[in-house]
């Protein structure tokens, strides 16, 4: 009690909010991400999904009236997630409402620091992670896919009897992180790349420690993610005959996210709806919602938080369903992974939608040394 006290002296003598220290009603839900603007990069507020505000640019506007003290903006998205709930959300609440209330976000009164999304290059929002945790075979559909239904239909009675804990792996951030319209890029000579949507929860506050039911007080919102996957596995020979994680999950571009992030309170309780979705060439692949998770959000991020601290701007990834080529080859048929030339997209209601098209990697120059092979599959020899 304290603490919440002293916080809220705080902001109310920093001007963050009001004496009732009442958070204000908003008059437009909105979205966060980076672009590319005028100036550089920069963070965004996104409206309807259709228009993005420059957010330094509309809090200086902002405050050209003295009833609303100056304010530092964030320099980036995670610094924006940090600062969120102590005291920089009111702030962004007012922005929207003075861009309502004053017609500046449409017709003749439009401001100049409100753009269309098409006008814009949209950057990944989060630039960058400090990590990226992804929970594996976390939908009973996407166990055991490449059995028999047979086999298939034990497998998913043993795992809901023996759920034990979740399995986490980490996915590299910088190099591998894209966001919509940036090329998927299939490594050269590898020919098993293919596709897993998830939803991203995006860390707001540190946890470490945290139980399921806490859990959801930690997160601020919610991006799309794909995990691009390599199934063709590593060499025979030399140290680890396993799964090699890395060269599954770690490829350049192998990371999409965005195409923005939706804050929490805008998006609800992506455990009761959510449905993600993804299609390539237009044809749709995967279809799934939480009734379909073996562990909720809430426990991957119990788990995770009981080995590591989670801090602002960590992303936890849920995990996929059916209709992964990895895993089956009951739509595409054999030789059905992703090839260059083809769209992906990925959407979960209520975020967004990532579009990429695949693209082959060009051949490595030099000798091959240590490199990871260009052959299209160790797995069948």
């Amino acid at each position: 009690m304290r603490f919440a006290i002293t916080l809220a002296a705080f902001l109310v003598l920093s001007g963050t909010v009001g004496v009732s220290g009442q958070m204000p009603d908003v008059a437009e839900p909105y979205k966060v991400g980076t672009f590319e603007f005028s100036d550089g990069p920069g963070v965004g507020l996104v409206y309807q999904d259709a228009l993005v505000v420059e957010l330094d640019a509309a809090n200086a506007a902002l405050q050209t009236d003295p009833a609303y003290p100056a304010i530092p903006m964030p320099e980036d998205v995670i610094e924006l997630i940090g600062r969120y709930e102590y005291g920089l959300k009111y702030r962004l609440y007012e922005i929207t409402n003075y861009l309502v209330d004053n017609g500046r976000l449409q017709g003749s009164g439009r401001a100049d620091f409100v753009h269309d999304v098409d006008d814009v290059h949209i950057l990944p929002p989060l630039q960058y992670p400090g990590k990226i945790l992804n929970a594996a075979v976390n939908f009973y559909s996407h166990v055991s896919e490449s059995a028999s239904p047979e086999e298939r239909a034990e497998a998913q009675r043993q795992r809901r009897e023996e759920r034990s804990v979740p399995y986490l792996f980490l996915k590299p951030t910088r190099g591998a992180i894209i966001t919509t319209g940036d090329p998927i890029v299939i490594p050269y000579g590898r020919d098993r790349t293919d596709w897993e949507v998830e939803l991203g929860a995006v860390i707001g506050t540190t946890a470490r420690y945290v139980t399921a039911a806490e859990a959801q007080d930690h997160v601020f919102g919610y991006i799309v993610s794909i995990d691009v996957s390599d199934r063709g596995g590593r060499p025979p020979g030399g140290y680890g005959q396993g799964s090699d994680w890395f060269v599954g999950k770690g490829h350049q571009t192998f990371a999409p996210q965005g195409p923005w992030i939706a804050p929490k309170e805008f998006f609800g309780d992506p455990m009761q709806n959510f449905r993600q979705t993804l299609s390539v060439g237009g044809q749709m692949l995967q279809e799934a919602g939480p009734g379909d998770m073996i562990h909720s959000l809430w426990e991957l991020i119990e788990y995770a938080s009981s080995i590591i601290a989670l801090y602002p701007g960590d992303v936890i990834n849920n995990g996929t369903s059916g209709g992964t080529l990895g895993g089956s080859t009951d739509v595409r048929g054999e030789g059905g992974y992703l090839r260059p030339g083809e769209v992906i997209e990925a959407t979960i209601d209520g975020i967004g939608t990532l579009r990429h098209t695949a693209v082959a990697g060009e051949r490595p120059r030099g000798e091959m040394g240590v490199r990871l092979p260009p052959v299209s599959s160790y797995r069948d020899n």
